[in-house]
């Protein structure tokens, strides 16, 4: 306990919770809080997103930790990419970045540029439409998501089939016209595919079929990365 009344009144509350979700007069007994209070209490949590109610109404945990979560991963996530990307980088003489997803686009949160490549800022985001790095964040996805995502996209289910079967997806042009792009993912322990690691050369260099040069050395880093953040 923290000593402080109100937190820790409201982690039994939350304590409860993470067993599944829970009527009041559950909540009551089983934290032994005063009817008043704990329904005075789980009302600020639910403002707060930390409680939400379920489809029957009983409460349960709210949507804010996940993302809480997702953050943290998130963080931890980066910090480890950091290193394995500037390996990767130094190894193959390639522009290496990890990107996420958030909704319709693609987002840059880490970094490793090779010298003389266009550097693609943190933080850069793209929509989800064309390229290896979209391919990769959407290949594994529910057949409803990529129903949607192909909308309008400058690849096919047949080629996200293809990513599927070899574990990594390439394209040429696009954000760099003279360049060529391998991206492979990273994956949770559970097997969901959280980030894409991409590894970008010139075309003259790493030519027009690029994941045969570099598809192997995308996939050892993605999956080194999932290794050491254990997201």
């Amino acid at each position: 306990m923290s000593g402080v009344g109100v937190l820790d009144k409201a982690s039994l509350l939350l304590g409860v919770l993470e067993g599944g979700p829970a009527t009041l007069a559950r909540l009551v007994s089983d934290t032994g809080l005063k009817r008043p209070t704990a329904h005075r209490l789980v009302l600020a949590l639910e403002r707060l997103g930390l409680v939400a109610r379920d489809g029957h109404g009983h409460y349960a945990l709210g949507p804010r930790l996940g993302d809480m979560v997702v953050e943290a991963r998130q963080d931890r996530l980066k910090a480890q990419a950091g290193p394995v990307l500037a390996q990767v980088s130094a190894r193959t003489g390639a522009s290496a970045r990890l990107h996420r997803r958030r909704g319709r686009m693609r987002i840059c949160v880490a970094a490793a540029e090779a010298l003389g490549g266009e550097p693609m800022p943190v933080g850069t985001a793209f929509p989800m439409k064309s390229g290896a790095v979209a391919q990769v964040l959407l290949a594994w996805e529910e057949p409803e998501v990529l129903y949607e995502a192909l909308r309008g996209a400058r690849f096919t289910a047949a080629m996200l089939s293809g990513v599927r079967r070899r574990g990594w997806a390439q394209s040429v042009g696009g954000w760099e016209p003279d360049t060529a792009t391998v991206s492979a993912p990273v994956r949770s322990p559970d097997g969901r595919v959280i980030a894409a690691l991409s590894l970008s050369g010139p075309i003259s260099r790493v030519g027009r079929d690029p994941g045969h040069q570099l598809g192997c050395e995308a996939i050892d880093a993605a999956v080194r990365i999932a290794e050491l953040s254990g997201c």
